[in-house]
This record gives structure tokens, sequence and C-alpha cells, in this order.
């Protein structure tokens, strides 16, 4: 399951459906084939992350028929008050592939973004049991979710990769100046721009610099990237608030959870070390860093409705 550059979707050959018949999903999601055929109306779900802005609607790619979507005419045609969707399917080995859209204010998709609260809506989707591995295809990261012991319905997503790997931080230094701002650019679940909350003169000024980061990482100006956030470090702890798409997050993005704390972890930073829970305007969030990995806990979604889709699959009888 790719993107091709233009914004096509596409799928790779662990999510192509048999080519000597057509495609069902029967219990668990997976294929048959044989058999008379007939229309069959696809449903995706609407998941809610607990901290998220929004539901994510999700869709199991068998119930995307390869061919089907165009550069966004498909895509244009969802229930536009839903504003992430992600496309997931499982791989030979047992993890689960994933790819993330984001919808953008006033039309359009951005392909290029990860979205960690839809990553684990993708999981409590699927409603395996146990840890589940994700490959989010979109950024490039491996993120294991485990559910906690000790709370129910809780996830910790682990991403594997360690703080200190090459490309971290895009530009090479810890710090870069923004319109004469001190800023870190951390790319880390996604790429991000963190500045001390004491620059920032309102949220004009804080999109300002996140417009010249983007020109910096050559993203176009008009993208979901980079994100980015306001950090404000007393003797109390650290408190964040950050940027999404079309206002600020109720809380912090889960990939801006991750990469707060990569941040964290690499020194000559904005972002000093993150030691336990991190405030927020919406509560708390709690992240942890370790040499192999970055990990952001106590995560929850909730299934809250199917979705009919406006594309139709061919059922076997």
């Amino acid at each position: 399951m790719t993107l091709r550059p233009c914004g096509t979707i596409a799928h790779d050959e662990t999510a192509r459906p048999p080519a000597t018949g057509t495609t069902t999903a029967g219990p668990g999601g997976g294929h048959r084939t044989g058999g008379t055929t007939a229309p069959d109306a696809a449903a995706g779900l609407v998941v809610r992350a607990h901290d998220a802005p929004g539901a994510t609607l999700v869709v199991r790619v068998d119930r995307v028929p390869v061919g089907t979507l165009g550069l966004g005419r498909e895509l244009a045609r969802l229930d536009p008050r839903l504003r992430k969707i992600a496309f997931y399917g499982a791989a030979p080995d047992g993890s689960l592939r994933y790819r993330f859209v984001q919808v953008l204010p006033g039309g359009g998709f951005d392909f290029r973004a990860g979205c960690g609260h839809s990553l684990l809506a993708c999981v409590v989707a699927e409603g395996r049991p146990g840890p589940v591995t994700v490959r989010a295809l979109t950024t490039g990261d491996t993120v294991l979710c485990e559910p906690e012991p000790r709370r129910a319905d809780a996830y910790t997503l682990h991403f594997l990769r360690p703080p200190d790997a090459p490309g971290t931080l895009p530009t090479g230094r810890p710090r870069d100046r923004l319109l004469g701002v001190p800023a870190s650019l951390v790319s880390y679940g996604n790429p991000y721009v963190f500045v001390e909350a004491g620059r920032v003169r309102g949220q004009a000024h804080l999109l300002a610099l996140r417009a010249e980061a983007a020109r910096l990482l050559g993203h176009p100006p008009h993208s979901a990237l980079p994100k980015i956030a306001t950090v404000d470090a007393t003797s109390d702890g650290l408190s964040v608030r950050a940027l999404t798409v079309g206002g600020w997050h109720p809380r912090l993005a889960l990939t801006g959870a991750a990469a707060l704390a990569a941040a964290g972890a690499l020194d000559g930073t904005v972002v000093p070390p993150v030691r336990g829970a991190v405030r927020t305007p919406g509560g708390t969030v709690t992240v942890s860093a370790r040499p192999d990995r970055v990990s952001v806990h106590h995560k929850r979604a909730t299934v809250l409705r199917t979705c009919p889709l406006p594309w139709r699959i061919h059922a076997t009888a």
C-alpha cells in the first residue's frame, strides 16, 4: 500500500486482492475468491483518539478497490466533517501497514504528514489483542503499540528509532534562528518546530515562524508540515502548546509528544530533558525516551460508528 508521488492512492502486493478473483472481506477482513460476484457497499470505521482534535475515518485497504482512487476525486466524496483519513492493511509478517491522509482547510489533501492518533485508531479498529507493530508508510516510522496491563484500553506507543538517529535534526543543528527567534527543528514522527513560549507574540507570529521553517525544510507554506509548538520550562515542569491544521491543538499531537521527547534527549535544543508528565491546555501527556526509542504513554481510542464509503467493491457469493 503506497502513494505515488502525484498523490494517487495505490497498493503494494501485500494488500492487493488476488488476481484470479474478485474481493470480499470475510471474517477478520480476509479475502475470498471465486463464485459469482455482486456489488457490495464498502464501509469504514470512525474512530476517535481521546486526545485528538477530531475523529479519524479508518479504512481497510481491502475496502478500497485497486485503481478506484484518483488524485482526490474519490476522497473529496467522503464525509467532509472528517479531517483525518487512515488506510491500513496487514503485512505477511503480522504487522500493520498504515497510510495517513490529512484533509486541509478549504479543500485539498496532504499525503506527507503522519498522525499518531490515527495510527492508534487503526490498531483499535483492527481489534487485534496483544502488541501490534505498525509501519507508517508516510513517515517511515515503525511503531510498537503495546497494551498497558494496569490501564484498561490504554496503549503505550513506542517509536522504534533512537532519538539521536541521523535525520532527527534535519538541518544538522540543535538550534536555528527563524525570523530572529531561536528554534529547534526536529523530525521524529513528524517534522516539528519548537520555540520558547516567551519569544512568541501570539498565533500570527507562531504561524509566521512555521512558514519560515517550511521554507527552510522545503515544504510548501500551505502544507500541514512542519508542525509547531511552544515550550515553557519552569520549576514546576514543562508546558507545551501546539498548533494543528485549523488552529490550536486541544492537547498535543501524539507525534508531537514523540518529537518533544526526542528533542529533549538531544543536547543543545530549546527543549530541556523531559521528565514526568508534560502539561498542555487539555491535560497532561506522558512521554519517555531511551537510547533506542521514544515512548508515548496512556493513549486511548474509541470506535464511534461505521461510515459508508462512496465506492463499491465486488463481493463474492
